[in-house]
């Protein structure tokens, strides 16, 4: 992961690189206390009759009056700090640089225009990588047929041995029926499953193809897996009218055990997957590389 300090330099030397025609500074800096403002506060004062407009146009030749850099907004429950200083958010990392950035920015008579670029692109990257709003903006989280996808930077796949799931045992189709409290389906354009195994006490049924792997278990309630998922991005599909979702590239597949205090299935790697849920039954067919294919083989699930 990047750090702070090489985030500040490799931004810094963009801003340097970049050569664009320059607005008046001090429109500039006005422009971005008064974005930073909008975006830190959590709610601007209505000002004093007598205490002037920061945002108001300055007399020609007259210096740009300083603003305080606006508080992050109090933890609910924490104590309030008796006076204020003009500290910039809590933010790993952050206030160094922010308060560096502000320097820049708040002396309208000296700034120069790639030092706003880059105190600027600083301040984005930070306010986006380090408060949760931020992480809210580039990461998101769906829940589908019992199955947590996280979109944004999955990071390498996981390696190593894939483990099995907890309590996983190797058994017959019929025996599979009779041992989980929902209806276990096969698709016949597949025909009957090399393997089946059932896991976690009845919670999943797992078949086997030379290649192809389909999970089915109860996905009205619990969350049962988790994908890390970035780009190729996951896809809107169908299984004819029922809704799917299309996971086309490689990702990081984890298990949830059903509540009771163990500890999470080591993270495996996962092959192209498309999820849907027939009833309260969630099905995830792993290791057809088409979509086409794909549903095909889901739409066949008897």
């Amino acid at each position: 992961m990047t750090s702070p300090d090489d985030l500040e330099a490799r931004l810094l030397a963009l801003g340097e690189s970049i050569d664009v025609p320059s607005p008046p500074p001090d429109d500039v800096a006005r422009a971005v206390r008064a974005r930073l403002r909008s975006q830190l506060a959590p709610a601007a004062s209505a000002p004093d009759s007598g205490t002037p407009d920061p945002e108001a146009p300055a007399a020609p030749g007259s210096p740009v009056p300083e603003s305080p850099v606006p508080e992050a907004p109090a933890v609910p429950g924490s104590p309030v700090p008796e006076t204020r200083t003009p500290e910039a958010p809590a933010v790993p990392g952050g206030p160094r640089v922010l308060r560096r950035a502000w320097e820049t920015l708040r002396d309208g008579g000296r700034v120069r225009r790639r030092a706003v670029v880059a105190a600027v692109a600083i301040l984005t990257a930070l306010l986006l990588g380090a408060t949760p709003a931020g992480r809210a903006a580039v990461a998101e989280i769906l829940r589908f047929a019992g199955v947590e996808l996280r979109i944004g930077g999955p990071g390498p796949l996981p390696s190593g041995v894939p483990q099995p799931l907890p309590g996983e045992r190797r058994v017959t189709l019929e025996q599979a029926r009779e041992q989980v409290a929902f209806p276990v389906s096969v698709p016949a354009a597949l025909g009957d499953p090399a393997e089946v195994r059932v896991s976690d006490g009845g919670r999943v049924v797992s078949l086997f193809w030379p290649g192809v792997r389909l999970d089915e278990y109860d996905g009205s309630l619990h969350l049962v897996f988790r994908k890390e998922l970035g780009p190729p991005w996951p896809e809107d599909a169908g299984v004819g009218a029922v809704k799917a979702q299309w996971i086309p590239a490689h990702h990081g597949l984890t298990y949830l055990p059903r509540s009771g205090g163990r500890a999470e299935v080591r993270p495996r790697p996962a092959g192209p997957t498309l999820i849907w849920q027939r009833g309260r039954v969630g099905l995830r067919l792993e290791g057809v590389g088409e979509l086409g294919r794909a549903q095909e083989i889901a739409r066949s699930v008897r």
